[in-house]
């Protein structure tokens, strides 16, 4: 009797220890299926990282760590819509089994750790639907009017002609003469002009172009010469093109000038 006694003891001792240390056994992780588009990216919302990217094969697997609540993750792909997901949770069967064992201690670490709990979702569909295919965007017009078409002989047709942007024109040393004339690969809507005297450096002023038969469209074919002229310096040349003047609303350099 006195045997048996003890043996029942010590059994009921090794199994009680067993059990009550039932959460060793549990893992804290959990591996998660997933299905969509390959390429895909998947992201862990609640730690804002990149869990896994599914394959070549259309299939992933990413590794999670167990919590209590739902765990929010995003699938994400160029070109596609992005898809937001909540994994959603349940208890694991081990964690009842602490209960019948009589692992109090197991129980209350699993629940306060999480790992009583598991995702329930044991392949996640995570397939996204592409973008709409982006029309063709037609090229930005300023507000003129791109089918005026004038002639050298027919000035005063578009509000081109007198468009107001701002010029500055500098040089070291200062005090040299400033001349303009327009250069015209259009002659027929637009005419070759010769040098005009403007100023001398530092100039700058708003004012406009006052170029008879200048348009928006025929502007990427007109370009403004200045010329920067000082007694004792070489002269010197710069010119810009008219349309990309009207894109950014300014004609300006800086002259170094170079003795002779």
């Amino acid at each position: 009797m006195r045997i048996n006694k003890l043996s029942i003891f010590i059994c009921a001792h090794a199994l009680l220890v067993t059990t009550s240390c039932a959460t060793l056994f549990t893992k804290k992780t959990q591996e998660v299926n997933f299905k969509g588009v390959p390429g895909t990216t998947i992201i862990d919302k609640d730690k804002n990282k990149v869990v896994t990217e599914i394959g070549s094969n259309g299939f992933a697997v990413g590794k999670f760590s167990k919590q209590l609540k739902k765990k929010k993750i995003e699938a994400r792909k160029d070109g596609y819509q992005s898809r937001d997901y909540e994994m959603g949770t349940k208890i694991q069967g081990w964690f009842w089994g602490n209960i019948v064992f009589g692992g109090i201690p197991g129980m209350g670490i699993d629940a306060a750790t999480g790992k009583m709990m598991k995702f329930s979702d044991k392949m996640i569909d995570l397939t996204l639907t592409p973008l709409p295919a982006k029309e063709p965007v037609a090229e930005t017009i300023p507000p003129y009017l791109p089918e005026e078409r004038v002639s050298r002989e027919n000035g005063g047709a578009t509000s081109m002609e007198d468009t107001v942007i701002r010029w500055f024109v500098d040089s070291d040393p200062r005090g040299a003469r400033i001349f303009w004339r327009v250069i015209s690969n259009i002659p027929n809507e637009v005419k070759n002009t010769n040098e005009s005297y403007m100023t001398t450096t530092p100039f700058e002023e708003t004012r406009g172009f006052s170029i008879p038969g200048l348009t928006y469209e025929n502007s990427r074919n007109v370009t403004i010469e200045i010329k920067i002229s000082k007694r004792g310096y070489e002269d010197q040349v710069k010119r810009y093109n008219v349309r990309q003047a009207l894109d950014q609303q300014e004609i300006s350099g800086f002259f170094e000038l170079v003795e002779k």
